[in-house]
């Protein structure tokens, strides 16, 4: 794909030309594939492509690759590629009825979130995460995407139980957004075969449809010379290479295939317009395709091309990004970037999210505008230097983190080049033609490609907004007079740059006092002279990658009845910039840094977060110090910033949509509708203000001995304890002793039934909520984990797979340890609305079986090895511990309690869970809300 300078790193694509010789040398270059993979073509045509990767350590990446997807439908199958992904874990020749699922599950992988697949208009992927260090388990793995290939079973009875799972997935899909797209889909895909062959299909073909047409698209389209098996993780190559060739090297050859057509979206040169209107879209987006031919890679000259667009995107993304952070900005939101389409276009696309209907004309020009300028004055050096900078650090990083990259970041490289024959080159290779070529990328080149991105033909305007404000909207013929005239009176931009120290003064250190080490854990506590507490987890999870995380208790509970101004505080104050740069000056200062986060202050807590490398750890310690030493107050910026949340606001009251009156409901009812739990409102912008902002976060930053850092990942601990003693060290001390004030708001007890009644379409929401006091420790968060998990997979087996009522189910727990124990058990699910009664007590039905007899022990046994699985990946990331250590900090838990997992999830039994059952599935305290449609 093309879509971002990251992606371009990993898969090895690239941009445009450098000195004439250099140029034709690179034209007839073929790109090199990182030799690494091994692949090869089994004798009846199917790919494989195999890497060896230990991260994560004894796991592998599975994928089964299609090439058909909806657009190969016929005009009676419209709708079966995405039915046939569905019916593949509905019984194959190895795994009968829902046994691959009942299988994986054991082994730790989870449906849905492991397990998945996806149909497009071209393709149908399916997805495998598979443990290696237990015996069988890979070549079950592969048994897997074999029975995939050719061995679906397509029962009759399975395929009626699954219509109502897709029939409800389509129903999801229903709306405002999809009413719309109906309306224009044809006009920006040209009235080409993609226009009408969306991948969910038609209900009424999935209602009706004979199992033998089923059946004919799959011996049509699943066939060895479309397939490909990717496999990338912690095994041994030849062994996969084998396995793949001794299970899928028995599939067939098809005799006298039928052609697998490639359909194109025609260009015709015109103009397009569409105005698009609904009565439950809120609202107003304006958007400029301009389509051409894809540019397919296929030489070094294609990489260097690529490097190029993607300095163009970065480039144009900030200076987009810079018209938000005006004092009056031209729209909520807007961007600009070149990047694939669909089919065998590629497109720029300009977008905006205007402040309102009278405003999308403003939002337009805005637009319009910033391509003109580029095209007339292009960008300047320095914006090419800062991007050429970003970019190669980027790549820096990717490099150094070869070998501790992730398997499921290969896999979409090799899809890639099976699906569209786009090149991977590795990070080695790749990195190395950066080096030496990204010098070469000059100023007039990245220049000369808005003339060719940008262009009066092919083109197609989007306008979609809320019905109710239809007449505000400007009408095509205006659009059309903006598109002529736009822009013929910009002006060159101006760079907002500042060259200056990020601190106006050195901090003044402070020293280590105290140093206590977790063993165990690997953790090094310290205490520094001004009472800040540091917590250091040196790790080799990756190469060039730390977090930091600092929490202090208060936040703006602290502030009675300044809620709104709380909320937005450490937003306003991080607008403003820090030190002496403003927003977008601080952005620009940090070009080529690994550098990222700020302050935020929320109901409880304040602090700052951060990520960045071992190069740059210093450059990201000054700025956390500059947030707490010297915030700024930006008036302009600010304003402008709060009036687009204010319009964001008032378009989303003047024009209520379903899930925002249902959201806004149930809130109500979870919370009593307590004033400080409110949804916001327009109103609520006008109560903010900047000043007392201010004042409220030099109030809780004002202390450093109240807050707790935590570092983890790649750096020694006697080289960072200088900088720490110096930035951290530094900071000011009053050593108060603080802490919040909980609001103490729960969902009220006893029963309550709500139902409310917003939406055109034939869809509705459920909401079954258990709630009350809870005695918060290890040993019963286990408990009520478990409960959660196999309530979950009971659910998805009554209400899916037995009742065919739902696409999903969702549930969820929450516990809270302060101001006293609290428990929350929510089931979530959509369905047809004549279903909510029964699912309703079907979901009931299944908590009472599990109160009356206990969680089933298979699904013990489920719950255990996901448990264990997600947990032994887990530890080896950096993410983790961030966060494990700041949450257990702050709650004042057991650092050493993961130590303890094995040992709790020993506790979990039939009986644990029947316990478990009827201390928390009260009948007592059970809330139902449930969303249907209005009443006509």
């Amino acid at each position: 794909m093309k879509k971002s300078l990251m992606i371009l790193c990993m898969s090895g694509m690239s941009l445009a030309a450098v000195l004439p010789s250099m140029a034709q040398d690179l034209h007839t270059q073929k790109v090199p594939l990182d030799p690494s993979v091994k692949t090869g073509k089994l004798k009846n045509g199917i790919t494989y492509y195999i890497k060896k990767n230990a991260e994560p350590k004894n796991r592998a990446e599975l994928r089964l690759i299609v090439k058909a997807g909806s657009v190969l439908e016929t005009d009676a199958q419209q709708g079966l590629a995405h039915f046939m992904e569905h019916m593949n874990f509905n019984g194959t020749t190895n795994f009968p009825k829902n046994e691959l699922v009942n299988f994986l599950q054991k082994t730790g992988v989870r449906f849905g979130a492991d397990l998945n697949a996806y149909t497009g208009f071209d393709e149908t992927v399916y997805m495998l995460p598979i443990p290696t260090d237990s015996a069988g388990l890979l070549e079950k793995g592969i048994q897997v995407l074999d029975d995939w290939a050719h061995g679906a079973l397509l029962d009759p009875a399975e395929i009626e139980k699954e219509r109502g799972v897709v029939l409800e997935e389509s129903r999801m899909g229903r709306g405002a957004q999809q009413r719309m797209r109906d309306k224009y889909l044809k006009m920006i895909l040209n009235n080409s075969r993609y226009a009408d062959r969306l991948p969910i299909g038609k209900d009424s073909i999935l209602k009706s449809f004979k199992p033998e047409t089923i059946r004919a698209f799959y011996k049509d389209w699943y066939r060895p010379d479309l397939m490909a098996v990717v496999a990338v993780g912690d095994f041994d190559i030849a062994k996969v290479e084998a396995l793949i060739s001794q299970k899928f090297g028995k599939i067939p050859v098809t005799p006298k295939p039928k052609k697998r057509t490639e359909y194109a979206i025609p260009l015709d040169g015109s103009t397009n317009v569409a105005i698009v209107t609904d009565p439950e879209y809120p609202q107003n987006v304006i958007q400029v395709i301009y389509k051409q031919p894809n540019s397919k890679e296929k030489s070094l000259q294609d990489v260097r091309n690529n490097i190029a667009q993607g300095l163009y995107n970065a480039m144009m993304g900030q200076r987009m990004q810079e018209l938000t952070q005006k004092a009056n900005p031209p729209f909520l939101y807007g961007a600009s970037n070149y990047s694939d389409f669909l089919g065998d276009l590629d497109s720029y696309t300009s977008v905006a999210l205007a402040k309102d209907p009278g405003s999308v004309e403003t939002a337009l020009v805005a637009l319009l505008e910033e391509n003109a300028r580029v095209q007339k004055f292009g960008f300047t050096a320095p914006e090419l230097d800062r991007a050429k900078k970003d970019f190669m650090n980027q790549m820096e990083q990717a490099y150094k983190e070869k070998d501790k990259t992730k398997s499921a970041n290969y896999v979409s490289e090799y899809l890639n080049h099976f699906l569209h024959q786009k090149p991977y080159m590795g990070i080695e290779a790749y990195y190395a033609f950066l080096q030496k070529h990204i010098d070469g990328v000059k100023l007039e080149e990245v220049n000369g490609l808005a003339k060719k991105y940008i262009t009066d033909k092919n083109r197609s305007v989007v306008l979609m907004g809320p019905e109710k404000a239809k007449d505000a909207l400007p009408t095509e013929a205006k659009i059309r007079t903006l598109l002529a005239e736009s822009g013929k009176n910009v002006t060159a931009y101006v760079d907002d740059v500042l060259d200056s120290p990020l601190l106006a003064t050195e901090p003044k250190a402070g020293k280590l006092v105290s140093e206590k080490k977790n063993e165990k854990l690997g953790i090094t506590e310290l205490v520094l002279s001004n009472g800040v507490k540091v917590l250091l987890k040196p790790t080799d999870f990756k190469n060039d990658e730390i977090l930091i995380q600092a929490t202090g208790k208060g936040g703006f509970s602290l502030f009675p009845g300044e809620r709104e101004t709380g909320i937005f505080t450490s937003y306003m104050i991080q607008s403003s910039g820090v030190g002496p740069y403003n927003q977008t000056q601080l952005q620009k200062f940090l070009a080529g840094k690994t550098v990222s986060g700020g302050p935020f202050v929320t109901e409880l807590k304040e602090g700052v977060e951060g990520s960045t490398s071992p190069k740059d750890l210093e450059t990201t310690l000054q700025l956390m110090y500059a947030y707490f030493t010297e915030p700024r107050k930006d008036k302009e910026v600010v304003s402008g910033m709060l009036a687009n949340q204010k319009s964001y606001l008032e378009n989303m009251r003047k024009t209520l949509t379903p899930d925002k009156v249902y959201s806004d409901s149930l809130n109500a009812v979870l919370t009593s509708n307590n004033p400080d739990r409110r949804p916001l409102t327009p109103e609520s912008i006008d109560k903010v203000s900047l000043d007392r902002a201010v004042e409220i976060y030099k109030n809780r930053f004002a202390d450093a001995s109240d807050f707790v850092f935590t570092f983890v990942g790649a750096f020694k601990e006697d080289a960072i304890k200088p900088l720490l003693e110096k930035y951290l060290g530094g900071l000011p001390s009053t050593d108060r002793d603080d802490t919040y004030k909980h609001p103490n708001i729960f969902p009220p007890k006893g029963r309550i039934d709500k139902t409310i009644y917003k939406g055109l379409e034939p869809k509705s929401k459920v909401t079954l909520i258990n709630s009350g006091e809870y005695d918060y420790s290890p040993e019963n968060n286990i408990q009520i984990e478990a409960l959660q998990e196999v309530l979950q997979i009971k659910l998805i087996e009554a209400l899916r797979e037995e009742e065919s009522g739902v696409y999903g189910v969702r549930v969820s727990e929450d516990v809270d340890k302060f101001p006293s124990g609290h428990y929350r058990f929510t089931i979530g699910f959509g369905c047809a609305p004549e279903n909510v009664e029964k699912l309703v007590s079907r979901s009931v039905a299944e908590m009472k079986k599990i109160k009356e007899n206990g969680a089933d022990p298979k699904d013990i046994e489920k719950f255990v090895a996901e448990t264990k699985r997600k947990t032994e990946v887990a530890l080896k990331t950096n993410n983790f511990w961030i966060n494990y250590i700041d949450e257990n900090t702050f709650l004042g838990d057991d650092l050493d309690e993961i130590l303890k997992e094995d040992q709790l999830l020993k506790s979990i039994t039939v009986a644990s869970t029947k316990a478990a059952a009827n201390k928390y599935f009260s009948d007592d305290n059970f809330i139902k809300v449930v969303l249907m449609p209005e009443k006509k």
